[in-house]
């Protein structure tokens, strides 16, 4: 199957992260949600929220608030919104400044994710983000005096170098054959996925993820680390804050 499949729907981010609009014809439909053939609407997951927007037809708008993942991709309408029936043509708008802000958080978190790996070979524990905040939790016995503001002044030191954010999907096999490609403590990549899509800054972090991120480090902004919590012996939590 190809990677960027899902069900019946051609997952349309997943190659063209900047794509906001798009058309396609509705497979299925009812209050509960609507299977269109093409949607660049991201369907959340590794800690990724759903994008919102909106799809357009025959004179209506119908607001759509998330995406539901089963054997397809549901996208989910407001209560109370006229759905588009079967075979109509839609024409989507993904929310721009929520799913810009989520592309940034999420590069955020990589480069911090490589800062940690590298400075401290420290692995991530779990992760959540919303737009321009974040979380991630790291395997992290000790946190070394002046922790905080060593791993803030390297994130932006990162993001000043401008590195290219690249996206590329290889087979399994040569995928897993990248050493340190999955930096979290657990493998999260299902046994039965073929070929395995990568976010790779380059020269600082490569890993296997699915999510939509920004062209490079530069549009990220600023990093701010706000806060550092423990969750246990060994475990670690940094708070994020993105701005500029």
């Amino acid at each position: 199957m190809s990677f960027d499949l899902h069900g019946r729907t051609r997952r349309l981010e997943l190659s063209d992260q900047e794509l906001r609009s798009f058309e396609a014809v509705v497979l299925e439909s009812g209050p509960e949600g609507i299977v269109v053939d093409r949607s660049a609407f991201y369907p959340g997951g590794g800690g990724q929220p759903a994008d919102h927007g909106v799809l357009l037809w025959q004179g209506v708008e119908t607001r759509i608030e998330g995406v539901r993942k089963g054997d397809d991709l549901q996208l989910i309408p407001r209560e109370g919104d006229p759905v588009p029936p079967p075979g109509t043509v839609v024409r989507g708008a993904v929310a721009d400044e929520r799913r810009s802000a989520l592309m940034r958080t999420h590069s955020g978190l990589h480069v911090l994710c490589g800062v940690v790996f590298r400075d401290y070979g420290a692995l991530v524990t779990g992760g959540n983000m919303e737009p321009l905040t974040a979380r991630m939790d790291f395997n992290l016995p000790e946190v070394p005096p002046g922790f905080k503001e060593a791993v803030e002044e390297a994130c932006n030191a990162e993001i000043a170098a401008d590195r290219r954010i690249d996206v590329r999907v290889l087979p399994r096999e040569e995928a897993f054959a990248i050493p340190d490609i999955i930096r979290t403590a657990t493998n999260l990549v299902p046994e039965g996925v073929e070929q395995v899509r990568l976010i790779d800054i380059v020269g600082l972090d490569t890993q296997a993820d699915g999510g939509t991120h920004v062209a490079s480090t530069k549009q990220i902004g600023r990093i701010r680390v706000a806060k550092i919590e423990s969750k246990g012996r060994g475990f670690r939590r940094l708070r994020i804050a993105i701005s500029g």
